[in-house]
């Protein structure tokens, strides 16, 4: 898929919020961030898997400050824990459908053992961070057809270049019942002392049709009285947020700006419903940590916390764009006995409305 050729939601006139955006609008415009996926589309198999490389040296040896947080809690994610509690990542971040989560923390664990010959012998062992949403609708989730060597390929064939809409863990996703999948969006932050980045990544599997909001117009509404053939679903989905920034930034104030990715989320129409699993992963990119032990006390840049409301702003509009990009390059599936949900640029062009 040529990322050149897909459409995103500024193409079609909608300008989200007030802050610039990165050189791709992604959130590989935070340096050395990359994404990969693997593609699993054909007949009742619609799924797959999206890796994220954090940066481009050893996470293990140069982890980053990270943290998370739970805004509903209906997900199967792994590797928080440990984030909360040492407020760093070791690992890239998998992301793929609910029951291949086993699998894919296998293959993360082989990917960072392979990488890594001191874990489990001279030092500890390792967090292989990994989130899910549920594409069982369009896939045939108990199938299983994701392998080891799906999310290998995904980890090994990252780039700049994001591909959107109906790739990777997002093959099989709905969002808003429509078609969902990948999403991503960037804001850059001026500061007195620097210009910072901040990149959004989503799995985008939530929402009720008519509760979809584009830079506040209320289209969903318009949307179902069109869409007469199409049942409207009941949300129990999930979102997944990657949030990525360059910003110097402590663990404590990176858990405050992840948690106003909801702001994004609801301006897009959620309510964050109890059957939805919506769950953020923030990672700064500022300070390495090292895994070794260092003679000297460690140094790490951050803030102050009157800078804090650009962060804010610009991460609630990253999110509410990367959600409505995942929406508009998506493409329609008919997957798992027959189950199809259309796309939203084809409904808009269908029923001749406008966003």
């Amino acid at each position: 898929m040529d990322t050149q050729r897909q459409k995103r939601i500024r193409d079609y006139g909608v300008q989200i919020g007030k802050l610039e955006t990165g050189t791709q609008n992604s959130i590989t415009d935070v340096a050395g961030v990359t994404v990969g996926h693997v593609t699993l589309s054909q007949g009742d198999m619609q799924t797959g898997v999206t890796a994220i490389l954090p940066h481009q040296g050893s996470l293990f040896k140069e982890k980053l400050i990270a943290s998370t947080h739970v805004i509903n809690g209906f997900g199967k994610t792994m590797g928080t824990i440990q984030i909360n509690e040492l407020g760093t990542l070791e690992t890239p971040i998998l992301l793929t459908n609910t029951l291949s989560i086993g699998t894919a923390a296998d293959a993360l664990i082989d990917y960072m053992l392979e990488r890594n010959p001191e874990i489990g012998r001279t030092t500890g062992t390792v967090n292989p961070v990994v989130c899910e949403c549920n594409d069982m609708f369009l896939n045939d989730i108990r199938a299983r057809f994701i392998t080891r060597d799906h999310f290998h390929r995904a980890l090994e064939n990252t780039s700049s270049k994001v591909e959107e809409g109906t790739v990777g863990a997002g093959t099989g996703m709905l969002c808003y019942s429509l078609k969902g999948g990948i999403g991503t969006a960037s804001r850059i932050m001026k500061l007195d002392h620097g210009t910072y980045t901040m990149g959004i990544l989503v799995l985008t599997n939530f929402g009720i049709l008519s509760d979809l909001t584009v830079n506040g117009n209320p289209v969903g509404e318009e949307l179902k009285k069109a869409i007469l053939k199409t049942r409207e679903e009941k949300d129990k989905g999930s979102v997944i947020i990657i949030a990525g920034t360059d910003l110097p930034l402590s663990e404590r104030q990176l858990n405050r700006i992840i948690k106003r990715t909801v702001t994004g989320l609801s301006r897009t129409g959620s309510v964050i419903t109890t059957g939805s699993g919506e769950v953020v992963i923030g990672f700064s990119t500022a300070t390495k940590i090292p895994h070794d032990q260092t003679s000297q006390c460690m140094t790490v840049a951050m803030i102050h916390e009157e800078e804090m409301d650009v962060a804010f702003r610009a991460i609630g509009e990253a999110t509410e764009e990367a959600v409505l990009n995942s929406l508009i390059t998506a493409t329609p599936v008919v997957g798992r006995d027959g189950n199809e949900r259309p796309a939203l640029k084809d409904v808009l062009e269908k029923y001749n409305i406008k966003l």
